[in-house]
């Protein structure tokens, strides 16, 4: 069954769309705040489509998380008491505990490491808020972090350019049943 290659000429098709640049900035900000998609998912596809602009991407992509993980840190600072029963509505709550034991602990570190890992960063930059971290810290440790992230997917779909778009078009399928069944039997194993 080829979903997955559809889908992948799809997003390629939405990557090389002259508003793309807009919504990946959106999709940076909102991820950094509230919204559960990462923009690695705009990002990688948009690179590989115009490995010439893979810097501006990234740059573009960091800023707009940075700007996102200020509002999360304003949620956590003004607006916690209504943010906090959709964290555990969310499943998040137990995230959210591990992330202020983290910042009890390690500080400006905590954000530099949830910028850069696949670890939810909304959720630090509200805990961020909640504890009232200094900003400087927060703010600096958010542009490293973040910025290491988008500008090393997009140096490696840049570097991959054309002959990785042919070989993911090529295997995309695979690549995505073979997620779906690791998946799968991570949840079993998970809830057994």
């Amino acid at each position: 069954m080829r979903l997955f290659s559809s889908l992948y000429s799809r997003t390629m098709q939405w990557s090389r769309h002259p508003h793309a640049p807009r919504y990946l900035a959106g999709l940076s900000f909102a991820e950094s705040s509230f919204f559960p998609i990462p923009p690695d998912v705009m990002l990688a596809p948009m690179t590989l489509a115009n490995p010439a602009r893979a810097w501006y991407f990234a740059a573009l992509t960091t800023a707009a998380s940075v700007l996102g993980g200020l509002l999360g840190y304003a949620i956590g600072l003004f607006f916690f008491d209504l943010v906090e029963p959709h964290l555990h509505d969310l499943g998040y709550w137990d995230r959210y505990l591990l992330s202020k034991a983290w910042f009890d602990e390690w500080g400006f570190w905590a954000i530099f490491l949830a910028g850069f890992s696949p670890i939810p960063y909304k959720i630090f930059t509200i805990t961020a808020g909640v504890i009232s971290m200094p900003l400087l810290p927060f703010t600096l440790a958010s542009l490293i972090g973040r910025g290491a992230r988008f500008f090393l997917v997009a140096a490696l779909m840049a570097w991959g350019g054309e002959r990785m778009e042919t070989a993911l078009h090529k295997y995309i399928d695979r690549i995505g049943w073979a997620l779906v069944v690791v998946f799968l039997v991570a949840l079993v194993l998970l809830k057994g």
